[in-house]
């Protein structure tokens, strides 16, 4: 048997983790993901430790599904404590550099009033020496500047905590991960520490299409003799149906679900948010087998999870030429630079400016500004990707909020006619604490919370952007109505919820304006 070449199954889950909490950009970057562990990891698993039924009797609600929650039995508490201990105890240096976090905003508070602020240095609290910068904005409001490069190079990216749980899966959908993390006590999972930089990932997610002898597998990933035979199952020998490369003149578009499209030429492909699952479904879609051999370049709009899904790509970085990202506000924890994000995963990654061009086969790529969909934090890791080929301009606009209409103006004198836009119109958004309260040490009102949300256009700010780009088609992404999304998005819409309402209006009225529209789900596919 170990020398028999083996695929990986299709239906092999791999959820690479931290801590046993399900990973994305924030709890993998080292500054943010101290204030994760801190003020959000351990604060849900002692609240559930302490009243498990509180958390139980929450998630009966559907509403309170992406809520900070642990979706586990009360019999499950002792586990959630025994993590807790393991956590404080592989994570003592995060904590710490989340108290010193809260205690220098309090110093820059009450100490930094517009004068120089050299003397403030010695009091900076010890575990962050070295690795920030003291400053003022222009108002004179202070702040600090976090060295995120030299993170990666400190006690402060542990990767040691990395790793990824293989388990099968046969339907959706599957449980909201982001507030409730893996207890691997079980003959389901089988969870391999290796960091996610490894070249070995690369090795096992390549036997999806290219056999390879089953013992070495286990020798490369150092299978221990009691998971061998576990680890077997997650294999076939039956290959996959090759696919078929595009080569007809043109270009295809292929909607792969959520936000993720593929473009391709006869001589290029892109990807963009790849966002794909291996679980079957009832409803027609594309899956890792529709997708190239090589990526030439893949595109990430923006951070959050349900664009940035480290589960997707890990399984393709093998095939991934280039990656093309936003860059961050500099030194804001909570805006991980995903430049050094994928450089420290192991991808080659360019880091693009507002404005700026890549060349390629028949056109280019161009990234544009982004606005809103961050409840008005400074965020600047988000950029729609303008794709030019073969004369074809198609607009990715993502979660693009058109809070001011002008600015479509001067990128329409830049761009001309847009041939198909893409837009999500997830335009009702959770409160801004939900994703960004581990980094807030000072509480938010609830009202300022509320009125601050992650959100996208509703339809005037939509069909605003439709007329300023004179879009000749339009797309509205699934805005997580599919299924095998649950497990990042946790919605529940109907036909009357305001997201689905919104975008019903902008479909008619395109269609009114003679523009063809449609909201995506599942699959489609787009020859221009």
């Amino acid at each position: 048997m170990s020398s028999t070449p083996v695929y990986l199954a299709p239906n092999v889950l791999a959820e690479p983790l931290i801590n046993q909490w399900y990973a994305w950009a924030c709890t993998y970057a080292p500054g943010s993901a101290a204030m994760y562990v801190a003020n959000s990891h351990l604060k849900i698993m002692r609240g559930f430790a302490a009243a498990p039924m509180v958390h139980v009797n929450a998630l009966k609600n559907p509403a309170m599904m992406g809520g900070p929650f642990i979706n586990y039995p009360a019999s499950r508490v002792d586990e959630i404590k025994a993590l807790i201990d393991r956590t404080i105890a592989t994570n003592a240096p995060l904590t710490t550099f989340a108290e010193a976090v809260a205690e220098l905003d309090k110093l820059l508070a009450s100490e930094a009033g517009g004068y120089s602020l050299e003397p403030l240095y010695a009091r900076i609290p010890e575990a962050l020496k070295g690795y920030v910068e003291l400053v003022y904005d222009r108002n004179g409001q202070p702040s600090a500047r976090f060295m995120e490069g030299l993170l990666y190079h400190s006690p402060y990216y542990i990767e040691s905590n990395q790793g990824v749980a293989l388990s099968t899966i046969d339907k959706e959908p599957r449980s909201y991960v982001l507030s409730t993390p893996r207890l691997l006590d079980d003959r389901e999972h089988l969870y391999l520490p290796v960091p996610f930089a490894s070249e070995k990932w690369d090795v096992l997610f390549r036997t999806g299409a290219v056999p390879r002898p089953l013992g070495e597998l286990i020798d490369i990933l150092e299978i221990a003799p009691g998971d061998q035979d576990r680890f077997s199952r997650f294999f076939i020998e039956t290959p996959p149906q090759p696919r078929q490369p595009f080569q007809a003149d043109g270009v295809r578009i292929r909607y792969f679900g959520h936000a993720c499209v593929l473009i391709e030429t006869r001589d290029c492909s892109i990807l963009i948010d790849p966002v794909l699952t291996r679980e079957k479904s009832d409803i027609p879609r594309f899956g890792y087998q529709d997708l190239p051999d090589r990526i030439d370049y893949l595109m990430i709009t923006h951070t959050h999870g349900d664009h940035c899904m480290f589960e997707t790509l890990l399984a393709l970085r093998h095939k991934v030429g280039e990656v093309l990202v936003p860059r961050n506000t500099p030194g804001a924890l909570e805006d991980p630079s995903l430049g050094l994000l994928f450089h420290n995963l192991g991808f080659q990654v360019r880091t693009m400016e507002e404005m700026a061009r890549v060349d390629l086969p028949g056109g280019s790529i161009s990234a544009l500004p982004f606005l809103g969909e961050h409840g008005d934090l400074n965020i600047q890791s988000k950029s729609a990707f303008l794709v030019n080929l073969l004369g074809k301009r198609i607009l990715l606009a993502a979660d693009s909020n058109n809070l001011e209409p002008k600015l479509y103006d001067h990128l329409y004198h830049l761009t001309g006619d847009v041939d198909v836009l893409f837009i999500g119109m997830e335009c009702e958004g959770a409160p801004l604490s939900w994703p960004y309260g581990p980094f807030l040490t000072k509480p938010l009102p609830r009202k300022m919370d509320q009125s601050r949300r992650i959100d996208g256009s509703d339809f005037e700010k939509g069909i605003k952007l439709v007329e300023q780009m004179h879009c000749k088609r339009v797309f509205v992404y699934a805005m997580g109505h599919e299924p095998w999304l649950s497990h990042l998005t946790s919605v529940n819409y109907d036909e009357n919820s305001k997201p689905h309402r919104e975008s019903e209006k902008l479909l008619q009225a395109c269609i009114d304006k003679g523009i063809p529209a449609e909201r995506l789900y599942g699959m489609a596919e787009l020859i221009l």
